[in-house]
């Protein structure tokens, strides 16, 4: 039998009460969450600290976009994986917390590794560990936006994002120019590398008790009958028959090709600079990163609340072009550092772009799967450009790999001026 309308919208005005109730609560557990996490997974996820790990055991560029292919090649199916499994549940943080546990057991592989590994074996644990860091991470961003979607309303998610970035990034930009100065430079606790791996741990895993013990969820107003996966990926085509969705996808597309060069930023900066990378250098530019990305993103959670995602898409994509400009000509320190500030930027506002419009298309009963399909797209792109990226400067050089990111960032910029229409306005006179 089908359900009563009269039933249906009791459930659903029961479940808008207790968002309601709930909010300054949830507000405040994501807010510290996020905060947690996000200065842990930044000393990681930045384009500084990774690459220099893996080039410092490899002497290669070839293996540090290997390093980031297998990181982003693992979260190439499992955010399908992690939305399948929770669109049947009326309850999703159960779930959510088992997939954050396992992501930050990768990064407690890598510090534990970094101490008692050396030569071959450490390079292939790392390997190994990065796999199952991408594989993780891409169900967890499948599951915690769609946490996000369930508990904060549309109209206020770029705020706590945005607050919430300010937050951890200002302390992942300082403990990064930390780690870098003092527990990179002076070997702390016998490898400086794997001291900040556990530091990330241990504050990511902080963030995750918050969420477990203090989040209070409601329980859904609506699910979806469970379907295994392949029968999930069936609703691929449903999705993009939505224009402004399939030309989003390709705009997202286009700026993460544009990552091409992410993974040599920081070897590009020391060509540039005529200066052999070290410890300091890490972490002068990891805090311009950070901190440029720490500082924009209020200005793009505001800017995101107030009249949509697109327009914070289309400058964060603007300001990523002129910053690999900027780089190509940069020969003095500061416009090195100012060029990693509008890296910095342009990263916090893309991902919170990204991130965010992406739950705007189309029914609430179909963002997790709109979520897995950009996410996957998103991970087999990632997967494969640092790989060629790898070839490109083996052959050809950094100025040639950052110009071919430019393109494609003015390609992806011009889809979004053109193409893609901003969501909350669509069928608006």
């Amino acid at each position: 039998m089908s359900e009563a309308p009269v039933d249906r919208e009791a459930r659903e005005q029961a479940f808008k009460q207790e968002v309601e109730t709930n909010l300054k609560r949830n507000y405040a557990a994501n807010f510290v969450h996020g905060m947690l996490g996000l200065t842990g997974f930044r000393l990681l996820y930045a384009p500084t600290l990774m690459p220099a790990y893996i080039h410092l055991l490899t002497g290669s560029a070839a293996l540090v976009g290997l390093g980031q292919a297998l990181l982003q090649f693992g979260a190439i199916l499992s955010p399908i994986i992690g939305a399948s499994r929770i669109k049947h549940r009326p309850r999703i943080l159960p779930y959510a917390i088992r997939v954050g546990s396992l992501m930050r057991v990768q990064i407690l592989g890598l510090a534990v590794s970094a101490w008692l590994l050396s030569g071959l074996p450490l390079l292939l644990a790392t390997m190994l560990f990065l796999f199952l860091l991408g594989v993780f991470t891409g169900m967890q961003r499948v599951v915690f936006q769609m946490v996000i979607a369930k508990v904060i309303p549309i109209d206020r998610r770029g705020r706590l994002q945005g607050w919430r970035n300010l937050a951890g990034g200002g302390i992942a930009a300082g403990l990064a120019y930390f780690a870098g100065h003092v527990l990179i430079e002076r070997n702390v606790l016998g490898n400086g590398y794997a001291t900040t791996f556990m530091l990330a741990f241990i504050l990511t895993s902080l963030g995750l008790l918050v969420l477990q013990f203090f989040m209070r969820e409601p329980d859904a107003a609506q699910v979806r009958a469970q379907k295994p996966v392949s029968e999930r990926v069936r609703e691929f085509p449903a999705l993009l028959a939505d224009r402004d969705y399939r030309w989003f996808i390709v705009a997202q597309g286009l700026a993460i090709a544009g990552r091409i060069a992410a993974p040599f930023y920081v070897l590009f900066a020391s060509e540039q600079l005529g200066v052999e990378l070290n410890g300091a250098l890490i972490g002068l530019l990891s805090l311009a990163f950070l901190g440029a990305d720490t500082v924009s993103n209020l200005l793009w959670g505001n800017l995101g609340d107030r009249y949509g995602y697109r327009i914070t898409f289309i400058f964060a994509v603007a300001i990523w072009i002129a910053a690999l400009v900027l780089m190509l000509l940069a020969r003095t320190e500061a416009l090195v550092v100012l060029s990693f500030c509008g890296l910095g930027a342009a990263s916090s506002g893309y991902l919170m772009s990204a991130g965010t419009m992406v739950l705007e298309f189309g029914e609430s009963h179909d963002i997790p799967m709109r979520l897995a399909l950009s996410t996957t797209v998103e991970g087999a792109i990632s997967a494969a450009v640092p790989l060629i990226g790898g070839v490109i400067v083996y052959t050809l050089g950094y100025a040639t790999l950052a110009c071919v990111a430019v393109v494609l960032l003015c390609a992806s910029l011009l889809i979004l001026l053109t193409r893609v229409r901003e969501p909350r306005r669509r069928g608006l006179p």
